[in-house]
């Protein structure tokens, strides 16, 4: 099973990272896929509504994953990778409400990849949040207890 956490590549660069990042390049594919959806939205005046507002959905996701990835892997990522699961939330919903114009079958292939974004991305922000409390722990621990060098003598 192919590791999807930004974080199990520590030797490379953050572009490397990226790419590796199997969420990523899934959504990536996703917003590749909507070209072709948006052709039958295209076809009637409300879906061409839905798809000006899908598109900028679908690139958010892969846009707020770049970004975050862009801004190293502080505390910055997760809320980066908070926003791209919320626009993932809103594409599944709007792929939903397309019902009228687009296939069923379709719609539930979209939807499906959608919610293993979804779900990747919050396995993603679970674990990277649990590190980085279980460094600053670590931190607060070393930190209560100083060097000799730099106790002061009574």
């Amino acid at each position: 099973m192919e590791d999807t956490s930004p974080t199990s590549q520590t030797s490379m660069d953050s572009h490397d990272r990226l790419e590796s990042f199997g969420i990523y390049k899934l959504a990536r594919q996703l917003f590749d896929d909507f070209w072709g959806d948006s052709e039958l939205l295209a076809k009637d005046f409300r879906g061409r509504e839905l798809a000006k507002q899908q598109v900028r959905s679908l690139d958010s996701v892969c846009a707020n994953i770049e970004e975050g990835f862009g801004r190293g892997f502080g505390k910055e990522l997760p809320q980066h990778l908070k926003i791209a699961r919320g626009e993932a939330r809103e594409s599944r919903g709007r792929y939903e409400r397309c019902q009228h114009l687009l296939p069923a079958n379709l719609i539930n292939q979209r939807t499906a990849i959608l919610d293993h974004i979804i779900g990747g991305l919050t396995k993603t922000i679970v674990t990277i949040e649990a590190r980085q409390k279980r460094q600053s722990a670590a931190t607060a621990i070393v930190s209560r207890h100083p060097s000799p060098v730099t106790r002061h003598s009574p």
